[in-house]
């Protein structure tokens, strides 16, 4: 069994005092309506040399002073008070070697590098920020952050943990950041219940990493581009028709041979055309319905994808529109829950193109970048491959989906499952 001990705990509090004239960061309406869920990133490095913790907690507290509401209180879900608490940070040892964790086929023996019980539950009255520095027995460690939702969306997150690692680097490194997602979204009052609170109740389940090749992607491409209006196809938009497909095959599988009905959320970065600095919730999700089984198949999903993206991204224009949107689609889902509709749901995050694996903190880049696992079932994240060749994909389902997934023809016709090699 693997085991855990703190070896120290403290708080890192920003080098510099926040100026008065920056103590209260409000909220943006976008913020407002996010899940206040830690949001769990950790970054793997193989036997770094130099003393990591001190290298850690001092850039940590130096590029604090840029990401000053990160070191606060979220108060009455409206803004924060930018009070220069601190942030957490556990020093930890974890008794067994690195590829205990790593070569694990699930996903799920990752959460040992996290801080029990912490990942993806509520920050409020707690720092926004909490760190852990894992130490394993082989010599490698994992740098493992849980950042508020409240506050940040995934690109959010790793500019910080980016800016962080140059700042690790270059103590005289200054980031680039703008806490004024308030300007473009203007708080509102009453804001709607969460999207996450629509998806599902929590329930047990695991997770495992999937990888799509760069062959497998162009493959996919062809199809779609051969069999709808949709030209030139992303590849996160065609593995996210396959999979959605694949998630339906196990519903019917277990409902015997009967269709359920299906949304499908993909959430967008709104960076471009809003400025690449602009820290927060700078994101939504757009939903796409399979109503009738044809609708699954991956050249007709693909077409749904891209038209409800389009919709979206032509309401950023107007950021009034958008706020409306945001609304209607909140509305619109929670209406179809009310009509008894039975709904699969699912909920898909990109975060290729984000740099995941130049996170280079002074010993190199990273060998693995992954998250806790999610007590949503249905979720997949798209990350970019380490090896640059294709994406891997974070896919969390219940225990018993999973089996049924796991041995889908078509899905491992496009992508194999990153597992250990004694499997």
């Amino acid at each position: 069994m693997v085991e855990s001990t703190i070896v120290s705990r403290k708080m890192i509090k920003p080098s510099s005092p926040t100026p008065s004239s920056l103590s209260r960061h409000n909220l943006c309406f976008l913020d407002h309506i996010a899940t206040s869920a830690y949001a769990p990133i950790a970054v793997f490095y193989p036997k770094p040399t130099n003393n990591i913790s001190q290298i850690l907690e001092n850039s940590l507290s130096k590029v604090l002073s840029s990401y000053y509401p990160f070191a606060g209180i979220i108060t009455d879900n409206k803004y924060v008070d930018c009070n220069d608490t601190g942030a957490e940070f556990l020093n930890v040892r974890i008794s067994c070697s690195m590829s205990e964790i790593l070569d694990h086929a699930y996903n799920d023996a990752i959460d040992v590098v996290f801080p029990p019980d912490l990942p993806w539950t509520s920050s409020f009255g707690r720092s926004p920020l909490v760190v852990q520095l894992s130490h394993f027995d082989c010599g490698g460690i994992a740098i493992s952050i849980c950042l508020s939702h409240k506050i940040v969306d995934g690109y959010s997150l790793f500019k910080f943990l980016k800016d962080w690692a140059a700042t690790s680097q270059h103590l005289d490194f200054k980031p680039s950041t703008q806490f004024d997602a308030n300007s473009f979204f203007p708080l509102m009052d009453d804001p709607p219940v969460l999207l996450r609170d629509i998806v599902r109740e929590p329930q047990r389940c695991v997770s495992r990493i999937y990888h799509f090749s760069s062959s497998s992607l162009d493959r996919l491409k062809e199809i779609v581009a051969m069999n709808s209006q949709v030209q030139n196809p992303t590849r996160v938009e065609v593995a996210t028709a396959l999979l959605h497909k694949c998630g339906a095959s196990v519903s019917m599988t277990i409902n015997s041979g009967v269709f359920q009905p299906s949304l499908l959320f993909h959430v967008m970065n709104f960076r471009p055309p809003l400025p690449l600095n602009t820290i927060g919730n700078a994101c939504s999700a757009f939903a796409s319905a399979a109503i009738l089984e044809n609708e699954i198949q991956v050249p007709n999903f693909v077409a749904q994808l891209r038209e409800a993206k389009k919709h979206l991204q032509d309401k950023l224009k107007d950021p009034e529109q958008l706020t409306s949107y945001v609304l209607e689609t909140i509305k619109g889902t929670t209406n179809k829950t009310e009509k008894n509709i039975v709904f699969d749901f699912y909920m898909c995050t990109s975060l290729c193109n984000f740099g995941l694996h130049n996170i280079d903190f002074g010993w190199g880049n990273p060998i693995r970048v992954t998250v806790a696992t999610n007590s949503m079932k249905n979720h997949f994240i798209f990350m970019d491959s380490p090896s640059g060749d294709g994406i891997d994909v974070l896919i969390t389902l219940t225990e018993a989906d999973m089996l049924i997934f796991h041995n889908n023809k078509e899905l491992l016709e496009f992508a194999s499952p990153v597992v250990l090699p004694q499997e």
